[in-house]
């Protein structure tokens, strides 16, 4: 095997091992829509057509995944979702 291919395989690996999680906010019927679009720009700091599209997304489908990333990122802006009194989960 050749140094490249070595190098290639190695970076392969380490590519797998560091996957993106996802926060995904589920609907209710207690949360205005205010209210998320707030808590999203906050917490997930997201501009505020994103997190306008997101909620819309969320009322309309069930649920919207609204952040991407490494589990260490994620988990205090779930809390955030969660202590604003939304539903929302890491998967």
């Amino acid at each position: 095997m050749s140094t490249k291919e070595k190098t290639l395989e190695e970076l392969l690996l380490q590519e797998e091992v560091l996957t993106q999680n996802e926060i995904v906010l589920h609907n209710d019927d207690v949360n205005t829509f205010d209210h998320v679009i707030e808590t999203l720009i906050y917490a997930c700091e997201h501009t505020p057509e994103q997190a306008e599209q997101c909620s819309i997304i969320v009322h309309h489908n069930g649920k919207c995944t609204v952040k991407t990333g490494l589990l260490d990122d994620l988990k205090p802006r779930c809390t955030m979702l969660l202590e604003a009194g939304l539903s929302a989960e890491i998967v």
